[in-house]
């Protein structure tokens, strides 16, 4: 299986800050990655380059066997479908849903004088339904719930059939039904194989959905373990990983964890 994305020593440095640090790690098109971290390790940042919006001080970055930096990155930035708060921010409030998710194709916000064609809107269609929103398709994107907010997104970042979706912080903001609702959707696309290869970025294991195949964990902007869900996702790691000693549980294809009480840690 191909490699959609191949990061050779990695680093981006912004004055004194390290973002990233020297990061090695590839990804293949039938592989689901979370990328697990405490705030600052640098996960915004890894998905800023693997969406090619920010270019790496050092080191080599490979997407879709594209070498970025000697590529037209509006070529390549179609292939990628990209989720993440401050994109949705530029999404107009009055937009009708089904305008939000059509308009991927032309890469713009906001609908105006783009021509599309029956196909087009058929597939913008067709991805509400997968994701569980097709009864939406003619609110305002303004008058949703987060979580319904957050779905339309996911239909609009695979509306260009993308070769790798990234997924920044989804459930931030969700209360406990949302979180668990797109939880779900999730799943759903990442047990699908024809789903592109995704990396779902978190802060939590209980937003990781059933079916993703691998973790990537990052402290400090460096790498602490990455490899098969199933061998890295450990109470060892994760403590680690958050500086903290911490208990980790996993019933029915999902992960839960907590502080250890002292009485524990003894």
């Amino acid at each position: 299986m191909a490699a959609v994305v191949e990061l050779a020593d990695v680093s981006v440095v912004r004055g004194t800050h390290r973002l990233l640090d020297h990061l090695t790690w590839s990804v293949e098109a039938d592989e689901r990655w979370v990328v697990l971290g405490p705030n600052g390790a640098g996960k915004t940042t890894l998905l800023q380059v693997l969406s090619t919006h920010l270019y790496p001080t050092d080191g080599v970055v490979g997407i879709l066997d594209e070498v970025v930096g000697t590529v037209d990155v509006f070529e390549l930035r179609p292939r990628i479908g990209l989720t993440s708060s401050s994109l949705a921010e530029r999404i107009p409030r009055d937009e009708q849903v089904a305008d939000v998710v059509v308009s991927a194709s032309y890469a713009v916000m906001g609908r105006w004088r783009e021509h599309y064609d029956e196909q087009d809107h058929a597939r913008a269609g067709e991805l509400l339904e997968e994701v569980g929103v097709s009864h939406l398709a003619e609110r305002a994107f303004g008058t949703l719930s987060e979580g319904e907010r957050k779905r339309v997104q996911i239909a609009r970042a695979l509306m260009t059939d993308p070769e790798l979706l990234l997924l920044d912080e989804p459930a931030a903001g969700l209360d406990l039904r949302g979180r668990e609702d797109l939880v779900s959707t999730l799943s759903v696309l990442a047990l699908d194989e024809f789903s592109p290869a995704t990396i779902l970025v978190s802060h939590h294991v209980e937003e990781i959905p059933p079916g993703f195949t691998h973790a990537l964990m990052l402290r400090d902007g460096a790498s602490v373990v990455a490899g098969p869900l199933g061998d890295v996702l450990t109470e060892e790691n994760l403590s680690r990983t958050f500086g903290l000693s911490l208990k980790l549980e996993h019933s029915d294809g999902r992960y839960t964890a907590r502080r250890r009480s002292r009485s524990h840690r003894r």
